[in-house]
C-alpha cells in the first residue's frame, strides 16, 4: 500500500517459484503487445495465476506465472489503482471516480458494482470471498460482506485521502492518511475509530507484524508505535527532521525506516520495537528509493544517481558499491549474494556476490523507466514500468529477448502521473492526445496562482512529454492541468527540495 494517492505507484510483483518456463530465455517482453498503458497494481494468488491493472481500464491476466499476458475486457477506460483476489475466481478492482469491478469467473467478465462514491478508490483489501474493504480520497471507506453486491459507505470522520488500508484477519484492520489519521477498526469496519495519533504530520508508511504490534512514518522524522492494536500510539524518538517515506519490520523487534531531505538520505534502525532508533546513515548523499532485506543483517538500499549501499550488520555500517549516472528505483535479493537493481532507461544491473561487483545488463532498445523488480530466485525475475512494460528472465538476466512494441495511435485524451515525484527540481509530465487540437498545460500552486504555462499549441495525434523545472519555487504541493478542447484534467505533484 502506502503511497499518496498523487505518486505514482510503483508496481511491486510477488512471485512464488516458477518450475517451468518456456525454451526463451534472458529477459523478454510480457506484457501483451500493443499495450501500454501505465500498470499501478499487482496480484498474484499462485506461482503462476495473476492479474495487474492500470490506465486506461487496462487488466491483464497471466496463467503461465508471466510468460504470456491475455488482456481482459474491463468495460471501462477508467484508471485502476488496485486489485484482491481471493482464489482463481473472484476478484476485485478499484480506481478512478469511484469505480469496482468485480469478477466470478477469473476475469472472462467484469460487472461493474455500485460503490455509491464518485470519488477515487486507491485501495482494496479482501480477506475472504465475501469481506473487503475499499479506502480512496475525501476520507472514503466502502465495505461489503457479500463479495461486493452491496458497499456500505463507513463514516470516517475526515475528509482527508486515505493512502491504504490493511486487515490482519477479517475484523482487524487499519487504515492511514497523509494528515496524521490512523483508523481502527476491530469488527469488520463496521465502527470505525479514530486512535489518537499525537500528529498532524503526513503519515506515509505503516507496517504491522501482527494484529496489537504496529509501527506508523511520516513527515518530519515523525515515528509512531504501538503495542495494542493502535489503542495508543506513542511517538518515539527518530533523531531526525527528515521525512520517512517507508518502514519495514522483519520481526517484532528490528525494522528499518528510509527517507529524504534536502540532499540528503537516512536510514533508521531498530532492535527494539522502535524504543531506540540510531542512524545508520550511509553517507551517500542522493535520495534512496527502495530497500530490500533478507534477513536481520544482509539489506541493500537505491536511489538517485545510481547509488546503491549494502550493509552485512543490519545496518550498523552501509557501504556504496556501485554509483553511475541515472536513477535506481528498485532492487531484490533473492539470497545473500544474488540481486538485480533496476531503474530508468531500461537500466538493470546484477550482482552474485552480494554486491561487491556489479554487471550491466541493459537491455538494447528499452529506455522505459523501470519501477521495481521481484527475484523468487537466483535465476527467475519479472521487473515492471512505465507504459506497462513487462520483463522477464529466466536464466538471472544473463541474456535479453525484446520485442518490438508497436506505436499505438491513442484512442482517448490521457494525463499521466508526472515523473519523478517527490522532484528537485525537474519532473516529466507525459500525455496522449487522440486528435488534432490545441493543448495546453499549466501548473499552479496550493492557492490557485498560476506558475508556470508548459504547453500552449496546437498537437497532432500522439503521445508527448512536458518537462516543468522548478528552480526558483518552494517546497510543497503543486497541480498541473491538460486542456485539450472540452477535455480537462489536473493532477498533484510534490516539489521537495
Amino acid at each position: 500500500m502506502k503511497r499518496l494517492n498523487y505518486i505514482l505507484v510503483y508496481l511491486i510483483l510477488h512471485f512464488a517459484t516458477i518450475s517451468e518456463m518456456n525454451a526463451q530465455s534472458g529477459w523478454f517482453w510480457q506484457n501483451p503487445l500493443p499495450q501500454g498503458n501505465g500498470l499501478y497494481n499487482v496480484q498474484f494468488i499462485s506461482s503462476t495465476v495473476g492479474w495487474t491493472v492500470g490506465e486506461v481500464g487496462t487488466i491483464l491476466k497471466t496463467i503461465d506465472g508471466g510468460t504470456t499476458w491475455v488482456t481482459q475486457l474491463s468495460g471501462t477506460t477508467k484508471i485502476l489503482y488496485g486489485v484482491s483476489f481471493t482464489d482463481a475466481n473472484t476478484g476485485t478492482a478499484v480506481g478512478e471516480d469511484g469505480i469496482i469491478l468485480r469478477t466470478i469467473d477469473g476475469g472472462i467478465t467484469w460487472a461493474s458494482q455500485s460503490s455509491g462514491t464518485a470519488y477515487d478508490l486507491y485501495d482494496v483489501s479482501f480477506t475472504d470471498v465475501n469481506y473487503g474493504t475499499a479506502v480512496g480520497a475525501v476520507g472514503t471507506i466502502l465495505r461489503t460482506n457479500d463479495g461486493g453486491i452491496n458497499w456500505t459507505s463507513q463514516p470516517s470522520g475526515t475528509f482527508d485521502d486515505f493512502l491504504g488500508v490493511s486487515f490482519t484477519d477479517t475484523n482487524i484492520g487499519t487504515a492511514v492518511n497523509f494528515n496524521g489519521s490512523i483508523l481502527r477498526t476491530t469488527d469488520g469496519g463496521t465502527n470505525w475509530t479514530s486512535q489518537t495519533s499525537g500528529t498532524t504530520n503526513w503519515l506515509h508508511d505503516v507496517s504491522f507484524t501482527d494484529a496489537n504490534n504496529g509501527t506508523v512514518v511520516g513527515y518530519f522524522g515523525t515515528i509512531l508505535r504501538t503495542t495494542d492494536g493502535g489503542t495508543t500510539w506513542t511517538p518515539q524518538t527518530s533523531g531526525t527532521t527528515t521525512f520517512l517515506y517507508g518502514v519495514s519490520f522483519t520481526d517484532a523487534n528490528n525494522g528499518t525506516a528510509v527517507g529524504y531531505g534536502s540532499f540528503s538520505q537516512i536510514v533508521l534502525r531498530t532492535t527494539n520495537g522502535g524504543t531506540t532508533w540510531a542512524d545508520q546513515t550511509s553517507g551517500i548523499t542522493e535520495l534512496l528509493n527502495a530497500v530490500s532485506f533478507t534477513d536481520a543483517n544482509n539489506g541493500t538500499a537505491v536511489g538517485v544517481a545510481g547509488v546503491i549501499v549494502r550493509t552485512t550488520n543490519g545496518g550498523t555500517t552501509w557501504s556504496a558499491q556501485y554509483v553511475q549516472n541515472g536513477f535506481l528505483l528498485g532492487v531484490s535479493f533473492s539470497d545473500v549474494n544474488n540481486g538485480t537493481a533496476v531503474g530508468q532507461q531500461g537500466n538493470i544491473l546484477r550482482t552474485t556476490d552480494g554486491g561487491t561487483t556489479w554487471t550491466s545488463q541493459h537491455i538494447v532498445e528499452t529506455t522505459t523507466h523501470l519501477q521495481s523488480v521481484s527475484f523468487t530466485d537466483a535465476n527467475n525475475g519479472t521487473a515492471v514500468g512505465d507504459l506497462g512494460t513487462i520483463l522477464r528472465t529466466t536464466n538471472g538476466g544473463a541474456t535479453f529477448v525484446e520485442e518490438e512494441v508497436s506505436n499505438e495511435i491513442p484512442m482517448e485524451f490521457l494525463l499521466s502521473q508526472n515523473y519523478p515525484n517527490p522532484f528537485n527540481p525537474s519532473t516529466t509530465i507525459r500525455y496522449s492526445v487522440p486528435q488534432n487540437t490545441n493543448v495546453m498545460i499549466k501548473v499552479f500552486d496550493v492557492l490557485g496562482n498560476e506558475v508556470a504555462t508548459l504547453v500552449n499549441e496546437e498537437k497532432a495525434t500522439g503521445s508527448y512529454e512536458a518537462n516543468f523545472n522548478a528552480k526558483g519555487l518552494s517546497s510543497g504541493i503543486y497541480f498541473y492541468k491538460l486542456q485539450a478542447g472540452s477535455f480537462i484534467e489536473t493532477k498533484k505533484m510534490i516539489l521537495l527540495k
